[in-house]
C-alpha cells in the first residue's frame, strides 16, 4: 500500500520525504523512504513543491538528478 501525504486532508499518494535538523537551520527533501519514519514528513508532489522554511533556515534539495551522458565523439 503506498503511503500518502503527511498533510492533514491530503490524501494524495506520497512522491518525497521531508526531514529537518532543528540546530543546524536545515531541511532536506529526499526521494521517499523505503520505510516511514516517525521524524520525518512523506509528501505528495504539489506539496513537495510549496514546502518553505523559515527565515534563515536553508532547504536542500537532495533527490536524484539525472543526467544524460552524451558520447564523446574523440572518444575511441
Amino acid at each position: 500500500m503506498a503511503r500518502q501525504c503527511s498533510r492533514s486532508g491530503c490524501s494524495t499518494p506520497a512522491s518525497m520525504t521531508l526531514t529537518y535538523q532543528y540546530n543546524r537551520s536545515v531541511a532536506w527533501i529526499d526521494q521517499l523512504q523505503s520505510e516511514r519514519d516517525p521524524h520525518a514528513y512523506d509528501l505528495c508532489e504539489r506539496h513537495g513543491k510549496r514546502t518553505t522554511v523559515p527565515s534563515g533556515w536553508r532547504l536542500e534539495d537532495r533527490r536524484a538528478v539525472y543526467h544524460f551522458i552524451t558520447p564523446n565523439r574523440l572518444a575511441g
